[in-house]
């Protein structure tokens, strides 16, 4: 199977020029369509960093990250802003939501700022909001909702361009364990029903079992790049 994100030693450090940290040190990864990939580490390990950085949302001192096949450091600003925005979704701890919006347009947001025309996106909210369980809330707003509600509100919102890789940074680190599960069995059924490729950094191991992969990091390199059981 073809591989949608190749990430070639890359390496990246924090700090003035006198106090460099190195966050990350030459890591190499790739990441099949299709596939669900846990990052795994203590904190301060790197995970998030190397998330932000496939994302295109921060840049490595060295090295490359090939998404399809494009080098991200190669894109323009307006090419890289439409890739994040088309062809990426992104999911992070704090939901992240507009308070004065409902259910259904926070999840169409991303189409408004766009430009595009709600309206012919109708089908795509039903099936979303339904996928997600959402469809008695579409008309309520973010104080009415759980925190597992506003979770897969936010990731509903993430998936409404039908993304190629959806990228999530503990996302289940705000919920209780009941929450957690069901917004895992909703990543799990959003990988295998729609084909999005799904990179995920957690503390959990619980969460990680859901994943294809594991890799796990320390200080910055990868310790151990298994197999999920």
């Amino acid at each position: 199977m073809e591989n949608i994100i190749e990430v070639k030693n890359i390496c990246k450090s924090f700090g003035c020029k006198e106090n460099r940290t190195q966050v990350l040190d030459n890591i190499s990864l790739t990441v099949e369509k299709g596939g669900f990939l846990s990052l795994m580490g203590a904190s301060g390990s790197g995970k998030s960093t190397l998330l932000y950085l496939i994302g295109g949302l921060d840049t490595p001192d060295s090295g490359e990250i090939l998404l399809n096949g494009r080098d991200i450091a190669k894109l323009r600003d307006k090419e890289l802003s439409r890739l994040r925005r088309e062809e990426m979704g992104f999911v992070f701890q704090f939901f992240n939501l507009v308070q004065n919006l409902t259910v259904e347009d926070n999840i169409l947001l991303p189409l408004v700022m766009d430009g595009k025309d709600p309206k012919k996106y109708r089908e795509r909210l039903d099936s979303i909001l339904k996928t997600a369980g959402l469809s008695d809330k579409r008309r309520s707003y973010p104080s009415q909702l759980s925190g597992g509600q506003q979770q897969r509100c936010a990731i509903a919102r993430a998936v409404i361009y039908e993304p190629q890789i959806l990228l999530a940074d503990e996302p289940t680190g705000n919920l209780d364990s009941k929450s957690g599960h069901g917004i895992m069995e909703l990543f799990r059924r959003i990988n295998k029903e729609n084909g999005i490729t799904i990179l995920m950094v957690t503390h959990s191991l619980e969460c990680a079992a859901y994943s294809d992969k594991v890799i796990t990091l320390c200080d910055g390199c990868i310790i151990n790049d298994a197999i999920s059981s």
